[in-house]
């Protein structure tokens, strides 16, 4: 197993073994890490470098050579479970972003469930930072970004009608991370 795949430095040599080819995916990820260091004030101390690994490896499962089921979350989480992984950052892949709808839309739910999804913080953060983060690493506020997200997948496609069911869930979680933000002392 590549070492310390839960830290952040171990999280982003995996992603840049796999990432950098597909171009803004790559681009994306880099940002969505940052975010996490910018945002992990929102978890405990002890979860902020697993948010912040779980952020460099929740699109891992983009990359062709870990392509299986062709639903990313699904693909990544088991290519991290194959390499031994921690399970909480497996299962924090496996349902970033309300996989779960998109599992549904897929008819890949039994599969999904095979990795119990955690209601947390951590997941909650994991949730904002992709969700305000464009597809080529820009910041997009919460509903710029659905709208993005909706505008490039076809009306009826999978990912259109997942998160059009998953935007009061990402919203809320969108939400709470916010804030949890504000609650922080300055």
């Amino acid at each position: 197993m590549p070492s310390g795949l839960d830290t952040p430095h171990g999280a982003a040599e995996l992603a840049e073994s796999l990432l950098p080819p597909l171009g803004n995916r790559w681009l994306h990820t880099q940002a969505v890490a940052a975010r996490a260091s910018e945002a992990s004030a929102a978890v405990s101390e002890g979860d902020r470098d697993l948010l912040v690994a779980a952020a460099w490896l929740h699109d891992i499962g983009y990359a062709p050579e870990l392509r299986d089921t062709g639903f990313h979350p699904l693909d990544g989480a088991r290519h991290l479970e194959s390499l031994g992984a921690p399970s909480r950052l497996v299962r924090l892949v496996a349902h970033h972003s309300g996989a779960v709808y998109e599992a549904e839309q897929r008819g890949l739910s039994a599969e999904l469930d095979a990795y119990e999804r955690e209601d947390s913080p951590v997941l909650d953060a994991l949730i904002y930072v992709d969700m305000t983060t464009g597809p080529a690493g820009q910041f997009f506020d919460f509903d710029h970004r659905i709208d993005e997200i909706l505008v490039r997948y076809e009306p009826g496609s999978e990912v259109h009608n997942a998160i059009s069911k998953a935007r009061p869930y990402l919203g809320a979680a969108v939400e709470r991370t916010r804030s949890r933000l504000a609650d922080q002392p300055t």
